[in-house]
């Protein structure tokens, strides 16, 4: 019986799981796009370690500095 139990269980965890997601909401959607942004402009700027995390800490809240200047 604990076999047959533990066998069903098995196979339907992952329908379960599938139930509960929901889509991005409107706010996970935007933040989202900010980081595929940020990260393709530090990408561009061939930024890398500290530099890159200083850029986009300052990108992600919305004031990264201009195009051709490396953040401090």
């Amino acid at each position: 019986m604990f076999r047959q139990l533990a066998l069903a269980a098995a196979l339907l965890a992952p329908f379960a799981a599938q139930a509960e997601s929901r889509p991005p909401s409107a706010a996970q959607q935007a933040q989202q796009e900010r980081m595929r942004g940020c990260n393709a402009d530090a990408r561009s700027r061939n930024l890398s370690g500290d530099p890159r995390k200083a850029f986009m800490r300052e990108c992600l809240r919305g004031r990264a500095p201009a195009a051709g200047t490396q953040p401090q």
